[in-house]
C-alpha cells in the first residue's frame, strides 16, 4: 500500500532529513520525492510504501502531523487512494 506525505512551510535546515528519519524508524520506504522552495516556502510531496509500516497507518499519520506542529510546518500523510480521489476532476 502506498501513501502520500505532503509538507508545506517556511524553509529550514533538516526538513527532508527529519521526515525521512521518521519514515525509516517505522519501516516506511520512500519511493519518490518532489520538493521545491518558493522564495522562503518549502513544498514537498513524498510517495511512500507503508505496507511494512510497524504501526497502524493512522498512528503514523498522527505522528507526522505532530512532527509538523513541532517544526511549525503542515505535514499530512494520507493513503494514495484518498489523495487521488481528492485531486480527481
Amino acid at each position: 500500500m502506498r501513501a502520500i506525505i505532503t509538507v508545506v512551510g517556511k524553509d529550514m535546515v533538516g526538513i527532508l532529513a527529519k521526515i525521512s528519519n521518521a519514515c525509516a524508524l517505522h519501516n516506511v520506504n520512500v519511493i519518490e520525492v518532489s520538493q521545491s522552495i518558493l522564495q522562503d516556502m518549502f513544498c514537498m510531496i513524498m510517495l511512500v510504501d507503508v505496507s511494512k509500516c510497524d504501526i497502524e497507518f493512522t498512528a503514523f499519520s498522527d505522528e507526522c502531523k505532530k512532527m509538523g506542529e513541532q517544526m511549525n510546518l503542515s505535514i499530512n500523510a494520507m493513503h494514495e487512494d484518498i489523495f487521488n480521489s481528492m485531486h480527481r476532476i
